[in-house]
């Protein structure tokens, strides 16, 4: 039995996903006629063992448009005309999916502007309100 590894300390084991097969379409001729080599791998993000109730929660809320009402994961591929080769791509993809679900995000500090960005943003208004005044009729400040 291997493991997926999806970051440092959290892995899946390969029993928990579950994989289907079916015909795919693109390039290959005759040979995507007659083989399954599309990948389809479903992971049960609601029921797996492997998670943390806080990681659960995190990739529930992330992944939240990608899970089923089952809280199942799905993840395809057909890229290539070799059924091990998108077997290795959609677990790629699942992979670093729940990375990315599961890294988090480092807190916004805010900002104010600097002198720098200040006299910019003035000159700038300077050089607009100068184009204007070049539209108006000449003598029209009386």
């Amino acid at each position: 039995m291997s493991r997926i590894e999806i970051a440092p300390g959290l892995s899946l084991a390969e029993d928990e996903l579950e994989f289907s097969f079916a015909r795919a379409g693109g390039p290959g001729g005759q040979h995507v006629n007659t083989t399954s080599t599309a990948v389809s791998v479903v992971f049960d993000v609601a029921c797996s063992l492997a998670l943390s109730e806080g990681q659960r929660a995190r990739i529930l809320e992330k992944l939240a448009s990608r899970i089923d009402s089952r809280g199942r994961l799905r993840v395809t591929a057909g890229d290539t005309r070799s059924q091990a080769a998108n077997r290795e791509l959609a677990l790629a993809r699942l992979a670093a999916l729940l990375a990315g679900a599961l890294k988090r995000d480092k807190p916004r500090r805010p900002t104010r502007p600097g002198k720098a960005a200040k006299a910019r943003r003035v000159d700038a208004k300077k050089i607009r309100g100068g184009r204007k005044a070049l539209r108006r009729p000449p003598g029209g400040d009386e």
